[in-house]
């Protein structure tokens, strides 16, 4: 499609079409999307912060609660491992094997160093392989903990992240995934009785897919974005875009090629919506994370208050109309629990806004409830 002109855009307008991408912003659709069907059309939700992830789906949930997301991962319908960056994300089940066809190998390169550092040789990850399957095989699931004694029992050190590492690559290469629940942890199963059925993509046709998916979901975008979110080779991404460009719309704004799915891009014609909209999302939300650049929503200057000193752990977000305006968290436990804000300099909600704050707390705490 022909590149949209962006007369009437700034990042805030920005930040609302990709509300609207994220299923942020239910109004626009009549339809009641399940917990699986979320984390679908997201295609990859970021996921280390358990408690976290579930508020992301729950947050793009018409109705629904904590139970239902619950529900969704102890029964396989969302699966949660490590399908890029080295890092948990929720995915549909169909999915992860392609995903991690297209990232293992390249992670795993990539953290040839620091596994000579902890003695992990192929051999060991192979040994740790049969020890976990032929465990699971007889006893069913099982826990990290519980591995990781067997590991050590067997001579395989699991100490000073010996352990995790030989997970996250049994993981990573399809032979174990996190499974049903077990309070708020998750047990580990093997992938082919987890997921027994999986799609099977060409590379090249695994890559434009993924990049049709992440466009449609988080647009506007750019490449680079997309190739950060995925740590996939730009010259893959650039291809990929060659060949589903015709499915995208593009927009030029600040000197940058963005894509976006024609839908997203309609609404431009009109007002485009959530003006007055507050949210509150999870650390980690993809609205904040899952871009290269986060400065269309996030004033750089502020960015220290969300992921202080640059530690990698990203708080709760205040979202107003499209842009990121401070912080909150929980206050208190059980009936006196209590959502407080805490907004960037010295902004002050007006009356509207204010009310707007509270009743997405509101639908936060019948979250957890429920």
């Amino acid at each position: 499609m022909a590149a949209l002109a962006g007369k009437r855009l700034n990042g805030r307008i920005m930040g609302r079409l990709r509300l609207a991408s994220q299923l942020l912003l239910p109004s626009l659709t009549d339809e009641r999307p399940e917990a699986a069907d979320i984390v679908r059309w997201m295609t990859a939700m970021q996921a280390q912060d358990f408690q976290a992830a579930l508020w992301a789906v729950g947050v793009r949930l018409q109705g629904g609660g904590l139970s239902m997301v619950r529900a969704a991962l102890d029964s396989g319908a969302i699966v949660r491992s490590w399908p890029m960056r080295g890092t948990l994300h929720l995915v549909a089940p169909e999915d992860l094997r392609w995903m991690l066809e297209l990232t293992a190998d390249r992670l795993t390169k990539g953290m040839a160093a620091r596994h000579r550092e902890l003695g992990i040789t192929w051999a060991d990850v192979e040994k740790c392989r049969d020890l976990a399957l032929d465990h699971i095989s007889s006893a069913g699931p099982v826990s990290r903990s519980e591995l990781f004694a067997l590991f050590d029992a067997a001579g395989q050190a699991t100490q000073g992240q010996r352990g995790i590492h030989i997970l996250g690559t049994l993981c990573r290469h399809g032979r174990l995934v996190l499974g049903p629940l077990a309070g708020n942890q998750q047990l580990l199963v093997a992938f082919d009785d987890w997921i027994p059925a999986s799609r099977r993509l060409e590379r090249a046709e695994a890559v434009a897919e993924w990049l049709l998916r992440y466009v449609r979901s988080h647009g506007p975008a750019t490449v680079h974005d997309f190739a950060w979110w995925t740590q996939l080779p730009l010259t893959e991404v650039r291809a990929a875009l060659a060949e589903v460009r015709g499915q995208l719309a593009e927009l030029e704004f600040d000197g940058s090629a963005y894509w976006m799915s024609p839908g997203t891009a309609a609404l431009q014609d009109a007002t485009v919506p959530a003006g007055r909209s507050v949210l509150l999302l999870p650390g980690f939300d993809e609205f904040l994370l899952g871009y290269k650049d986060r400065s269309l929503v996030l004033p750089p200057e502020y960015a220290d208050h969300i992921v202080p000193g640059g530690n990698g752990v990203f708080k709760k977000t205040v979202v107003a109309a499209g842009e990121v305006i401070g912080t909150w968290a929980v206050e208190g436990k059980g009936r006196r629990a209590a959502v407080v804000h805490d907004l960037f300099g010295d902004r002050q909600p007006g009356p509207a806004a204010q009310a707007a704050f509270e009743r997405a707390a509101r639908r936060y705490l019948e979250f957890l409830a429920t």
